[in-house]
């Protein structure tokens, strides 16, 4: 009788704990993280990359139910060294710095997906840019004129045009321009380009209606037409959403499926998030940033080679 009686408590406890083993799981995540933060390092000056980004931080609060935060980095290494600390579990940074991201932190930090543009393109291209009313055609042109860069960790701003310069033009930008900045970010370097203080800069273009430049002109920023492309690189994979690989599973699966969700649970916030320019999310691998990975490593040893020479 005994017996009996002790296997049928502990069947019943058993069963009591298969029910409510997923509800546990389920909170276990949240109390070691009773709140997320998600960094970015936008080519927008602050104000409007965290009012752009909002929508995003508060649609995840909504479903994964703690507290999102948006911050944003002074620049693509600020972002990737607060990954480094734990103190920043996701983030939306350019390939490049992704690249950055993995030297650093190997597979403590992978890709979870990547946005599609408006035509379904899951690209976008680096570009050399000038003033609409300078004599400059081509990249041939504005040989020996000031140029500048975004970031020295930004793909389409750094990465991607010096990797031209050097294979395809043999030569770097310090011998090739006349002089040589780093604005500090994308807008910068555009309203440098406008007000005369470079002569040629880099920054990111999707299409005829989205890229840099198209943003700054919607938001005022700088005329309509004011500028003009001389040069453009092949695609650039987009950039990826990407989170730290030491997180609970359950957080993990539970981010990637609100992720994937976004533009149909909350079609507004995602359109203000992606400036309607994206029709939703595809999975990243890290593979698909292997070529990426490739031209920073080829900089950085050019670089150290240039240096010692």
């Amino acid at each position: 009788m005994t017996a009996r009686f002790t296997r049928r408590v502990f069947t019943a406890l058993a069963l009591a704990l298969s029910i409510s083993a997923p509800a546990l799981a389920q909170e276990d995540w949240r109390t070691q993280y009773p709140e997320l933060t998600i960094g970015i390092s936008s080519g927008e000056n602050e104000s409007d990359a965290i009012a752009r980004t909002q929508p995003y931080a508060d649609y995840l609060s909504r479903t994964l139910g703690v507290p999102v935060n948006i911050v944003r980095g002074t620049d693509y290494a600020a972002v990737i060294e607060a990954m480094r600390q734990g103190h920043v579990q996701f983030a939306s940074v350019g390939p490049a710095a992704y690249a950055l991201a993995r030297k650093i932190m190997g597979e403590g930090v992978a890709p979870v997906a990547i946005t599609l543009d408006a035509d379904g393109e899951r690209g976008y291209y680096s570009i050399l840019a000038v003033r609409a009313d300078s004599p400059y055609q081509t990249i041939e042109d504005v040989k020996g004129q000031s140029f500048a860069f975004a970031d020295p960790n930004s793909t389409s701003g750094y990465a991607v045009p010096s990797y031209y310069l050097s294979t395809e033009l043999k030569t770097t930008a310090d011998d090739y321009f006349g002089e040589v900045a780093f604005s500090g970010g994308h807008e910068q370097s555009v309203i440098g380009l406008v007000n005369g203080t470079f002569e040629v800069v880099a920054t990111h273009w999707r299409n005829e209606t989205a890229g840099n430049i198209q943003n700054m002109e919607d938001k005022g920023m700088i005329e309509k037409g004011s500028t003009r492309i001389i040069w453009k690189s092949p695609v650039i994979p987009n950039t990826p959403v990407m989170m730290l690989t030491s997180l609970p599973q359950s957080l993990q699966d539970e981010f990637r499926t609100a992720l994937m969700a976004f533009p149909e649970a909350d079609p507004e916030g995602f359109a203000e998030y992606t400036r309607g320019d994206s029709t939703g999310y595809v999975e990243a691998k890290h593979e698909d940033y292997l070529d990426v990975i490739a031209i920073t490593e080829y900089n950085a040893e050019e670089r150290r080679r240039n240096a010692s020479n």
